[in-house]
């Protein structure tokens, strides 16, 4: 059962990465400007912040099974529009609703492997999630690019949209927890289940804000993502320059999913279980923040090669320990809203990193050591937030 909650991790990952190498050059293929062109791209993070945070709703009210099959259902539908689009201002009103739809699968299919695992193995699974979302990222790309390549511009969203009907089947599967019964309200009499909904009033997502673990994942959410989305913009841009060769940008971000993945599912995955999140947390980030600033003053291919290496450790202590941060201080009603808000910050640190820096500067290696010293005042800000919510709670 497990194997297959992973299996739909790669799915809904899926949809987001095999499109990243085909969205931009449709967009100028049907005619878009640069500007359209961007907006092409930006509109999916855009719209699937708001995705994320009504899934977070609606997997406490109704479930995260029945959430994540509606999104399946909605965004294999959506998919098949892209085949139909004349223009690129068609195509900007599919990335909206794409976005949405996409909104509802990453908090669903995670808050549904929350609570099917036991607390202490809370770190591993994380972990388990994390080599999963890796596998889709090495994997979705380079199909996308390909079947563009060789069947079209229409290929590469068909072939997801078929992807999310297995993701439909395959989540018929998966058992409901107990917590999912009791939040649909599922007994023989469908009166008493709703009243029992009335009689049980839903926390808000302001009371996520109250809890000081809570707020420190989702700032280092954020700054995971701004970090990843600074990388993707300056990275290609600096191998095209340097001329290492049009697939180096690639194999440099392969070299550091693959190191990342061999992090989640060697025996060190058990540090996730073992060790307090914050101390990784603050860990990772460092060495995120050091193979930024060293990837902006190195010219040399191998170095750049080690030092994405050093990146993917970094990452692969960040992305369990601020979801194990997140679900061990939310409480089991509350962990869609959790994971919805959660994710709406990583798209929201993707707009950040990609659209931000960009805005900032023309040099790729300015903009990474700005990215660097992002990461560091949010670093700092995480160790901030918990040392006033204490004192707070103190003279309380």
């Amino acid at each position: 059962m497990k194997a297959l909650m992973y299996i739909l991790v790669i799915i809904c990952f899926m949809d987001t990465f095999v499109q990243l190498p085909v969205v931009g050059p449709y967009a100028l293929h049907l005619g878009a400007s640069s500007f359209g062109a961007g907006l092409a791209i930006g509109m999916y993070s855009l719209t699937n912040m708001l995705g994320n945070i009504a899934a977070g709703r609606w997997i406490d009210r109704y479930g995260g099974k029945r959430v994540l099959l509606i999104g399946f259902i909605l965004t294999s539908a959506i998919l098949l529009l892209y085949s139909q689009v004349n223009n690129d201002t068609q195509l900007i009103a599919v990335r909206f609703l794409h976005g949405l739809a996409g909104g509802l699968l990453v908090p669903s299919v995670f808050t549904l492997i929350s609570r099917h695992v036991p607390d202490e193995r809370q770190g591993k699974s994380m972990a388990l999630s994390g080599a999963a979302v890796g596998l889709a990222a090495i994997i979705g790309p380079a199909t996308g690019g390909i079947m563009k390549a060789k069947l079209g511009f229409e290929a590469p969203f068909l072939t997801v949209a078929a992807l999310l009907v297995l993701g439909v089947l395959l989540t018929i599967f998966i058992p409901r927890t107990e917590s999912e019964q009791s939040s649909k309200g599922e007994n023989n009499d469908g009166n008493a289940g709703s009243q029992l909904q009335v009689e049980q009033p839903e926390s808000s997502f302001r009371t996520l804000f109250a809890v000081r673990p809570v707020v420190q994942s989702y700032i280092a959410a954020f700054a995971l993502m701004f970090g990843m989305g600074s990388l993707t913009y300056a990275l290609p841009i600096k191998t095209d320059v340097l001329e290492f060769g049009g697939q180096a940008s690639g194999m440099m971000m392969s070299t550091f999913g693959m190191v990342a993945i061999m992090v989640f599912m060697l025996p060190t995955n058990r540090l996730f279980d073992r060790v307090v999140p914050l101390k990784l947390i603050m860990l990772g980030g460092g060495i995120v923040i050091g193979s930024l600033l060293a990837l902006s003053f190195t010219t040399n291919e191998t170095m750049m090669y080690v030092t994405m290496a050093v990146y993917g450790i970094g990452y692969a202590l960040l992305f369990p320990s601020m979801n194990t941060l997140l679900i061990r201080h939310v409480s089991q009603k509350d962990k869609g809203k959790a994971f919805g808000m959660f994710y709406a910050f990583f798209s929201l640190g993707v707009v950040g990193g990609t659209s931000g820096i960009g805005y900032l500067t023309n040099s790729y290696d300015t903009g990474l050591r700005i990215a660097g010293a992002v990461l560091a005042g949010l670093l700092i800000l995480i160790f901030v937030v918990g040392k006033v919510q204490v004192k707070v709670s103190e003279r309380a």
